[in-house]
Parts: C-alpha cells; structure tokens; sequence
C-alpha cells in the first residue's frame, strides 16, 4: 500500500527569489510628476538654452530674430584665456567667498554659544533682533548699509567726524576696492549669522546635559568642551552650514550689484555672478556669458555633488 505524504512541499529558489522582489512603488512617482514637470519647464529648459547658446555667438543682433552663428568651444576658449577677466574675478569670488564663511562660520557659533548661556529674556531679545536681520531682503538690506555709509550724508562719517576731530565727511568708502568689499563682507555675514547661530543653538541644544556635566567634573576647559564633545555631536550640522554657505557666497549677487549701484566701481569689485550678468545684459555678449554660466554651473554641481554624497553616507551610518 503507498502511503501518502503530508509534508508541505517547499517552494523552488526561483519562486523564492521571485516572491521577495517587489514592484516598485508607483503612488510616490505619481505624486511626484506635477513637480518634475514644473522643474523640467522652470529650471530644465533654461539649463537647456544656455548650454545650446553657450556654442554660438549670440550678441544683440540676435535678439531681433537674426539666426547665431555655431562657434564651437570658441565662447570657452575665449573665456578660460581671459586672465584679466573671468580668471581674476573667479578668484575673487573665491577669496570672498573663503572670508564670507569663515566669519560666518565664527561668528555664528559665538552667538549660538551666547544664547546657550543666556536666560529665557535675554535669549528671546537675542532670537528677535537675528530674526529682524534674517527676515530683511537682501537689496532693501544693502540699500541701508549704503545710506550708513553714504559720503556727504552717511551716520558712519559722521560718527567718526566727531569721536576722532577729523573731517570724514565726503570720505567716499564706496570708490576704493578695499574699502568696498569692507562694507560688502559686513552685509553678506550680517544677513548669513543668524541661519548658522540658529541652526547651531538647534544642534548644540541636542547635546546631553549629563556628557557636559561629566566633562565639567573631570576638571575640562570650557574651550576643552566645546573641541572634544559639542564639535563631534554637531560635526554634520557644519558640514552641511559651510557646504551651503560655499554655494550661497559664490552665487552671491543682489548685495554686490545694489552696491555698486550706490557708488563702487564695477571694473574692481565685480564676483562671478554680476561679471556674468554684465557681460551678457550690459555689453551684450549673450554667446561668451552663456559659456561663463556653465562653468560655473559645474563649479557649483561638484561642490554639490559633494554635499550630497556626505549627507547620504551619514544617514547610511
């Protein structure tokens, strides 16, 4: 007589391989396709255009329907052997932008180790007034600045007229380089310290009470506690601040253009957002700023690419 088995029968490695792979979601990228469309319209065709017309000469006559000429790397060529020009001014920017970040960087961490320190009225004065910087726009910003530091009327030359004895009134500060780009680190870092210190008062107000109090016990400085414990707890918080800050400062062009607008010298004092703005919308050279814009589109990519490539390993730790 045969007997019947009644052992479950065992599904094949195939049929198992095949059970554990799951369909891709579709509600997500359902959801996200009105958005990818607005980005393709908004961000993707304008990249498009200025890459096509970085390969043409494109000048004014352009605009009024005349077909441009193909010119090849011609526009790049012209560019990367502009030492005087595109080369000077992206090392400025760069110079400035290294000033930028690390007085951000400085500052913001003294005042979000202020704040720590402060009492609940103190910290919400302190909070109000970051706030009010935060919250001015840029241009009406620097259109204030410039008043302070207007030659015949500005509060600055007053000022020192009266606590010095000397005649400061009529001192141009916009007219010197040196003296401009004074005035311009004030304003780009007075309207970047309250992100940083907010964001750093966030980060540091994470860090257990317990760790700093044990520190404080073994008989640690307080610069001690701040390199070998707060640092390591918010090591990804300056990551990302200084990384975002390097995009920010290169790109940096409203403060620049409005100032040089109330009296600096645009030959001396241009960065790279304004140098491409002049040379596309003041001299009409469309053709050689589209080909500026697009290195500068890589310069800014591999510092992003950077960015993301760190955030991304840190949440897989």
């Amino acid at each position: 007589m045969s007997s019947t088995s009644l052992e479950p029968r065992t599904a094949s490695p195939r049929a198992a391989v095949r059970s554990r792979k799951k369909r891709p979601p579709v509600l997500p990228w359902a959801l996200l396709v009105p958005s990818l469309i607005v980005l393709g319209v908004m961000v993707g065709y304008p990249l498009v255009r200025l890459f096509v017309m970085s390969f043409q000469e494109y000048e004014r006559a352009q605009l009024m329907g005349v077909p441009a000429e193909w010119v090849g790397f011609d526009n790049y060529v012209k560019v990367l052997t502009d030492v005087d020009g595109f080369w000077t001014v992206l090392l400025r920017s760069f110079v400035l932008m290294i000033i930028w970040v690390a007085l951000t960087m400085l500052l913001g961490t003294l005042v979000a180790l202020l704040m720590m320190r402060l009492n609940k009225g103190f910290r919400l004065l302190v909070s109000v007034g970051l706030l009010l910087a935060w919250a001015m726009p840029p241009l009406a910003g620097t259109i204030v600045w410039g008043w302070l530091f207007d030659t015949e009327y500005g509060v600055v030359n007053n000022f020192l007229t009266r606590i010095t004895g000397n005649d400061w009134m009529g001192h141009p500060w916009l007219l010197n380089p040196l003296q401009f780009f004074l005035i311009l680190t004030l304003i780009i870092v007075w309207g970047a310290v309250p992100f940083v210190a907010f964001t750093l008062y966030a980060g540091l107000t994470q860090i257990p009470g317990e760790v700093l109090e044990a520190a404080q016990l073994d008989g640690t400085s307080p610069v001690q506690r701040f390199r070998l414990i707060m640092v390591p707890y918010v090591r990804s918080i300056y990551t990302v601040l200084i990384v975002l800050s390097i995009i920010w400062d290169l790109r940096v062009f409203t403060q620049v253009y409005a100032l040089q607008g109330i009296g600096g010298d645009r030959e001396k004092t241009n960065t790279i957002g304004v140098y491409i703005y002049q040379m596309g919308m003041a001299q009409g050279h469309y053709g050689v700023a589209g080909a500026i814009a697009v290195i500068f589109v890589f310069i800014m990519l591999g510092i992003s690419f950077y960015y993301v490539r760190r955030t991304v390993r840190e949440e897989e730790l």
